[in-house]
């Protein structure tokens, strides 16, 4: 009656539990991803030009004065060009 006892008290070793290779080439594959997009990003970042201050300022002065902005947008003020509305 005994050895079944002694039996009982020894358990099979538990298998190790863990993301193992499978869980290893998902991460490396993100990286991996996560480098190219950030390469790809400030390449199309780099083809964005950004005027400088001085250049804003010499548009500025450089534009024609086109009139009161006001009476541009306002509907009444335009007439079709035969007169009729």
């Amino acid at each position: 009656m005994t050895d079944f006892t002694a039996h009982a008290a020894v358990a099979a070793p538990a298998p190790p539990i863990g993301p193992g290779l499978v869980g290893f080439l998902v991460v490396a594959a993100i990286g991996v991803a996560l480098y190219f997009l950030v390469k790809s990003m400030n390449r199309q970042i780099s083809k964005i030009e950004v005027p400088r201050e001085a250049d804003l300022d010499k548009a500025d002065m450089d534009a024609p004065d086109l009139g009161k902005p006001e009476e541009a947008d306002d509907p009444q003020a335009r007439q079709r060009p035969n007169g009729t509305r």
